[in-house]
């Protein structure tokens, strides 16, 4: 009798300790979180961790590629079934916080630990709409200047090019040491945008005038950095034919082009792809004109509107702010850290052509804040790349972009007018 006691009393403990055990788990908030190709696959191993520090919330993660968030992210607003926190390419930011989909983050500010002198000022620039703050940045990226250092001492430049003038420079000597070869790779015309505006924004010109309402493409010093930007294509100095080029690190290796602009990303496939170019070639801020800028990139995490689990959201976000948290995901992803702070380490500060991306996103500006920005974008692509083609001249090619626009932005307008937006 005694025995069968025992064991009731034993099997009662268990169930009672069971029930303790489960108790938390029952009573987490769950939080939802949706993040992006490798981001979303990588970030999971931090859950733990940041579990560990918050018990009481659970961080559920659904991966999403990045070709098809942009629609699934509006469908799931439109539908009511958006997650709570999410990543968002710093692009996209005016678009879904004009339609109402992300919360400003300002009541979050009053005691937080994240502030605005911890990142880079261009960078966190990107997620300031009208004087409210939408996003905190998660990692950046921005495009600075790949270039072999063996060929470019082969013409005579033991650094790279400074300025617009030793650029054009060094590129027409390039291609006059071997004419089968070009000087630069730019993206642009193979669907990005970026280069153009960066030249745009260094000669101190305009995208858009007058409250973002129209186009300035016709300006004086927007002219003169496109017209720098299609005589590379022009004047055969930049590879305009992607047949040419099986694939940009092959055509890198192989002295098919010595110089190209591209982003972090690129630094460890060029190590992994081209082992054997180890010694000759590197990274460098941007030829500088008026200045030296380039455009300020990658991606910050929001917290969607409507969000019951708001305040659960932000704790996951400061988490994913905290120095540490950027180093562990950095060793993860290869993610540049967004807080300035979390470069103090020997892995990155070491890092030669990484270093360089330190040193250019102390000097980035956003791309046009307007939900309109990628529409305007792809039109300005088809036009340049009709002049690079010689379909139509650049101050033709101009007035159409112009007259685009402004039929783009007429919306936008209409609502300014109004004191709608």
């Amino acid at each position: 009798m005694m025995r069968r006691c025992t064991r009731v009393f034993a099997l009662l403990l268990l169930t009672a300790l069971a029930s303790a055990c489960n108790r938390p788990q029952q009573q987490r908030t769950v939080v939802n979180f949706w993040a992006m190709g490798a981001e979303g696959e990588n970030i999971r191993p931090l859950l733990a961790d940041f579990t560990a520090r918050h018990p009481d919330i659970e961080v559920r993660v659904q991966s999403i590629p990045w070709g098809a968030a942009h629609d699934l992210l509006l469908t799931a607003f439109a539908g009511g079934s958006q997650p709570d926190v999410c990543q968002l390419g710093n692009t996209w930011i005016p678009e879904f916080q004009a339609i109402g989909a992300i919360q400003s983050l300002e009541p979050f500010l009053a005691d937080s630990s994240i502030l605005p002198r911890h990142y880079f000022a261009g960078i966190w620039q990107t997620n300031i709409i009208d004087g409210s703050l939408y996003g905190i940045p998660w990692y950046v990226d921005t495009r600075v200047l790949f270039y072999r250092s063996d060929l470019l001492a082969a013409v005579g430049y033991d650094a790279p090019p400074a300025d617009w003038q030793q650029w054009r420079e060094a590129s027409q000597r390039l291609v006059a040491r071997n004419p089968e070869a070009y000087a630069l790779f730019l993206s642009t015309i193979f669907n990005d945008w970026q280069v153009p505006v960066i030249l745009i924004l260094q000669n101190g010109g305009r995208l858009l005038r007058d409250d973002d309402c129209y186009g300035a493409f016709d300006e004086a010093a927007t002219l003169e950095a496109l017209a720098f930007y299609c005589d590379f294509f022009h004047q055969r100095l930049a590879v305009k034919n992607m047949s040419e080029v099986a694939n940009i690190f092959q055509g890198f290796n192989d002295g098919v082009f010595s110089m190209m602009i591209t982003g972090p990303w690129n630094v460890n496939e060029m190590r992994k792809r081209m082992p054997g170019l180890s010694d000759r070639w590197s990274t460098a801020p941007l030829p500088r004109k008026v200045n030296g800028v380039s455009v300020a990139g990658g991606a910050s995490l929001v917290i969607f509107a409507d969000s019951p689990r708001a305040r659960e959201a932000w704790r996951f976000i400061q988490y994913l702010s905290q120095v540490n948290t950027q180093q562990a995901f950095f060793r993860l992803t290869r993610d540049l850290p967004a807080v300035r702070a979390a470069w103090h380490t020997p892995e990155i500060e070491q890092d030669r052509e990484i270093q360089t991306f330190y040193r250019q996103l102390e000097e980035v500006m956003p791309a046009p804040k307007i939900a309109e920005w990628e529409q305007v974008a792809v039109k300005m692509q088809e036009y340049l790349e009709q002049v690079l083609f010689n379909k139509l001249t650049l101050p033709e090619a101009v007035r159409l972009l112009n007259r685009d626009v402004d039929r783009i932005l007429e919306k936008r307008r209409w609502l300014r007018a109004r004191g709608l937006l």
